[in-house]
């Protein structure tokens, strides 16, 4: 009998819904085999002796072995394990290598970053290395490549995107160390753009009173006291383009600035329980999963036998050294420095010089670049890049720029920062920051006999004097850099009168050594004032966690004043007719704790009322600076833009008054009905507008909104976060505090970490998200590993 069209359906329907299943299943056991192997034991003929590598409950490993190149293969195996692709992504981003992943809408990143050619800079960096430093390195090469070949599978991120990962190389980990030069210096070309198009559109007192060097908020620290440095007056005319909107106005933001920061403190053996330093870290990034940082520990014998023991974070890809922590005698930590590392040359051109230009040594001839660039499902693309002495060229408006950067130098990346595990001190410590290849940062240090000290570790240009901080123009009286600044000269600062320093991108230095930073674009200084006078208050007898617990300060003084200048507007004229605005006045009173708390409405107005003055007073010049460059405007040129808001405000000159607008009093309430709009568009009344709901955790994997439920697997949770930019506290949804390290060197069993994210970047792993909730909730861990959950023994 013929089968009825029910049964075929049915049978049908049998074969799809087992299909799926099979379909589920291969796709559950290829992510399974690609998971990281943590027990057993392994041949590995590379080894010279066996090593061992323990991990405890929340996966960080103690990787112990006879000898440091042994332990730099394994650091490598676990690199290539558990975090191949974030790797991956970092030295393609360096190398502008994106789009052979992702293709064309990779390009403009790739186009942005090939400009600067630093997969050929890598390779002439490795041939300044020395061959000790070459075997180290090739040490950890070989143990990532063995450890991506021994998964049972690739790594699941090249299954999604249909692709096959590259074996990795020496060029590739010097790559990875260029991808923190973008991230933590990227900003400091649309700077100059910015600051120069101010410059063009302003008469000299504007832009003196637009651009302030200083405020009041900073705390240098070779100042005693905090300073009260001069403001220039306010001039009493605007420029021209004061106030003026572009056609629509752009949305409100309260989001976190852009701005990659960092807070770092130490206070000395004369004011802790033990007599040793203890130093805090905590570095401000973009934040994903994984987490930028890896953490571990590392157990070897020195030189001379003796043991030693290594704790920290690593960069995967990097080479095998601690960043930042401890090695039982010194512990250490980075802020960026936002000394003054780029400068944009304007190149003269002449007809009779053909394609020659010229540079304040003359007139030379561009080298150039045929740069490949690979593209996924596309024709590869060709970028040709004109190459002067002073760096490549790009165009600006029309006119051609050299683009001299301390990146591009040769000696801007090298393998010293491996001699911080052998430092004994801080003296060592500010030795080899001054000779350290990293991206320009400001290391503090403490030992454990109780000294403390800052420096810059990092090359930084010989700066002889004048404004580099705007485009130089061809033949300015003011030249760019021609040496590297020598080391005997790099500023310092050790065991200082009050027991404590304290960085966090702000100005370090105000008298005559600040030349030698010049101004990249240092913070307000409001974090760096609260902390100041946070470890004041903690006297003498300070504890570990007592110095740690000043990461977690939340409370909003540099915003305080914004929520009064908002009462202060709310008066009973504004409020007649106006039930939104007697609203907003009711919860500014009402909900407002001092802090910026998750369940705050008074925070989220205040500082939404400073956002939108900011849009309002600058929204026509952000429009033409963006179209120079798409990261330029007024806040990137100035920091300080608030202090200029508020001395407006203060004074309310009649010539600064944007035409739109009858008298300060009505520009400010316009600004306060932005925020009653803004809030109110996301569907919720004012009292449920909570500063939590604006400030939700967006933390996820790369390729999270590429994949269905991948929220649900490759994110971590929406949590509500406490805190913001202006304050210790650094939160925000996809920016924040990347790690939080507290150590006294000696002691290092009192030391206390957490980061965003756990050790793993595989969703199915028990340490993807394993810590995280402590971030979230401020809850201190202990910086060594714990008892070991898993080994994995490694057998020559």
């Amino acid at each position: 009998m013929a089968m009825t069209w029910k049964k075929r359906a049915g049978i049908g329907a049998g074969a799809l819904i087992a299909l799926a299943v099979l379909l589920l299943l291969a796709g559950w056991l290829f992510l399974r085999a690609s998971l990281a192997q943590v027990d057993g034991t392994r041949r590995v003929a590379a080894l010279a002796h066996p090593v061992t590598i323990a991990r405890d409950a929340l996966g960080v490993p103690l990787v112990s072995g006879a000898n440091r190149l042994d332990v730099a293969w394994a650091t490598g195996f676990v690199h290539g394990q558990e975090r191949f692709f974030q790797m991956d992504l970092l030295r393609r981003v360096a190398a502008g290598e994106l789009a052979e992943l992702f293709g064309e809408r990779a390009l403009p990143s790739d186009r942005a970053n090939r400009l600067h050619r630093f997969r050929a800079r890598a390779a002439l960096a490795l041939s300044r290395m020395t061959p000790a430093e070459l075997a180290f390195l090739d040490r950890y090469v070989d143990g990532v490549n063995h450890g991506l070949d021994a998964l049972g599978a690739r790594p699941f991120e090249y299954g999604v995107i249909t692709s096959t990962p590259r074996p990795w190389s020496r060029a590739d980990s010097m790559l990875v160390v260029y991808a923190m030069f973008i991230e933590l210096q990227g900003r400091q070309l649309p700077r100059e753009i910015s600051r120069g198009w101010v410059r063009d559109h302003t008469d000299p007192a504007q832009q003196a009173f637009l651009l302030p060097e200083s405020t009041a908020w900073d705390v240098p620290l070779d100042a005693d006291e905090p300073s009260v440095f001069a403001l220039a007056p306010i001039p009493p005319n605007a420029p021209l383009w004061w106030g003026r909107q572009r056609t629509e106005l752009t949305r409100l933001s309260m989001t976190m600035p852009d701005l990659v920061g960092s807070n770092n403190w130490a206070v000395s053996g004369s004011r802790s329980r033990t007599g040793a330093a203890i130093v805090e870290d905590d570095m401000h990034l973009g934040l994903q999963l994984p987490n930028i940082w890896y953490r571990l520990a590392l157990r070897f014998p020195d030189a001379q036998g003796r043991p030693r023991q290594l704790v920290g974070v690593t960069l995967p890809g990097a080479p095998p050294m601690i960043i930042a922590g401890s090695n039982g005698e010194l512990a250490w930590g980075f802020t960026n420095s936002y000394a003054d590392l780029v400068d944009l040359v304007a190149l003269g051109q002449d007809a009779s010089h053909g394609a020659q230009v010229r540079t304040p040594a003359g007139w030379e001839k561009p080298v150039l670049h045929a740069e490949r660039i690979r593209v996924k499902g596309a024709d590869d693309v060709v970028l040709n890049v004109r190459e002067t002495s002073l760096g490549p060229v790009r165009e600006i408006g029309g006119v051609p720029y050299a683009v001299h950067w301390i990146a591009h130098d040769p000696a801007a990346l090298n393998m010293h920062h491996w001699q911080m595990e052998s430092a004994p001190d801080v003296e060592a410590a500010l030795a080899v920051a001054a000779g350290d290849g990293i991206p320009g940062q400001n290391l503090v240090a403490g030992d454990s006999r109780g000294n403390i000290g800052w420096t810059i570790a990092g090359m930084l240009p010989l700066r002889t004097g004048g404004d580099t901080s705007v485009p130089m123009a061809a033949g300015s009286a003011v030249g760019t850099w021609q040496a590297l600044l020598p080391p005997a000269r790099y500023p310092r600062i050790v065991n200082p009168a009050n027991g404590q320093l304290v960085t966090s991108n702000s100005r370090q230095l105000h008298g005559p050594r600040a030349v030698l930073l010049g101004d990249g674009g240092f913070d307000l200084g409001a974090r760096q004032k609260q902390l100041h006078d946070n470890l004041l208050a903690l006297g003498a007898q300070a504890a570990v966690r007592q110095v740690q617990d000043v990461a977690l300060d939340d409370r909003a003084l540099y915003v305080a004043p914004w929520r009064l200048r908002a009462l202060q507007a709310l008066d009973p004229q504004a409020l007649a007719g106006h039930p939104r605005r007697t609203e907003l006045r009711r919860l500014l009173e009402s909900t407002w704790d001092g802090r910026a708390s998750t369940g705050s409405v008074a925070y989220r107005i205040a500082r939404g009322f400073q956002s939108s003055l900011y849009a309002l007073l600058f929204d026509g010049a952000n429009g033409a600076m963006e179209a120079l460059d798409a990261k330029a405007g007024m806040a990137t040129a100035t920091s300080r833009w608030p202090v200029v808001v508020t001395r407006l405000l203060e004074a309310q000159p009649p010539g600064w008054l944007p035409p739109a607008y009858a008298d300060w009093r009505a520009l400010q309430l316009a600004a306060l009905d932005r925020v009653i709009e803004s809030m109110s568009n996301e569907g919720r009344s004012l009292p449920s507008a909570t500063w939590g709901l604006r400030n939700t955790a967006t933390i996820a994997h790369p390729l999270a909104a590429a994949l269905p439920f991948g929220q649900r697997f490759l994110a971590a949770p929406a949590d509500q976060l406490p805190g913001d930019a202006d304050m210790p506290r650094v939160a925000g949804p996809r920016f924040g505090q990347s790690e939080r390290m507290t150590i006294s060197p000696g002691h290092e069993e009192q030391g206390l970490f957490n980061m965003p994210g756990g050790q793993s970047g595989h969703p199915l792993s028990p340490y993807f998200l394993a810590g995280h909730a402590d971030w979230v909730q401020g809850r201190p861990l202990p910086l060594l590993p714990g008892p070991a959950q898993h080994t994995l023994t490694l057998q020559p």
